[in-house]
C-alpha cells in the first residue's frame, strides 16, 4: 500500500514534513523515495496544477478531521477516523490524476527546487484562491 506523505506550505517557501494528523501507523511518516544518483524530476504544467489542487484539498480535510481528532479518547473511533481521513486524502489525490507515489515525487521535486517551488507557491495559492 503506498504511504500518503503530506507537507504543509508557508507562504515564503516549504518546510518540513507533517506529521499528518490522522496518519496511522501504515502511513507513518518517511522521507519521499529518493531519484537516485542527482536525477531530477520533470514536473510539467498540468502536473503541477493537480498537485496544488491535491494540496489544497488535503488542507481542506485537514482542518476537518484534526480537531475531533485531538480530543477523540477511544482508540477506536480515533482509528475509523484516521482511516476516513486517510482515504479521502487519497481519493483527493488520485481525482487529479496522480498516484500517491506521483504527489510525493512532486513535492519532493518542489521541495528541491526554488525556481519550481515558487511556481508552486503560486499555482496553489491560485487554486486556494478559487476555492
Amino acid at each position: 500500500m503506498n504511504k500518503i506523505i503530506l507537507w504543509d506550505l508557508m507562504p515564503a517557501a516549504l518546510i518540513g514534513l507533517l506529521s499528518f494528523c490522522f496518519a496511522p501507523a501504515a502511513y507513518a511518516q518517511q522521507p519521499p523515495a529518493q531519484q537516485g544518483s542527482g536525477q531530477q524530476v520533470k514536473v510539467n504544467d498540468k502536473e503541477l496544477r493537480a498537485f496544488a489542487k491535491a494540496y489544497v484539498e488535503f488542507h481542506k480535510i485537514r482542518q476537518r478531521y484534526e480537531p475531533p481528532l485531538s480530543n477523540v479518547k477511544d482508540p477506536a473511533v480515533k482509528e475509523k477516523l484516521q482511516r476516513e481521513g486517510n482515504s479521502k486524502v487519497k481519493a483527493a489525490v488520485e481525482k487529479q490524476g496522480l498516484t500517491v507515489d506521483r504527489y510525493n515525487r512532486i513535492f519532493a521535486a518542489v521541495n528541491a527546487d526554488e525556481e519550481l517551488r515558487k511556481k508552486a507557491l503560486k499555482v496553489i495559492n491560485e487554486e486556494r484562491k478559487k476555492s
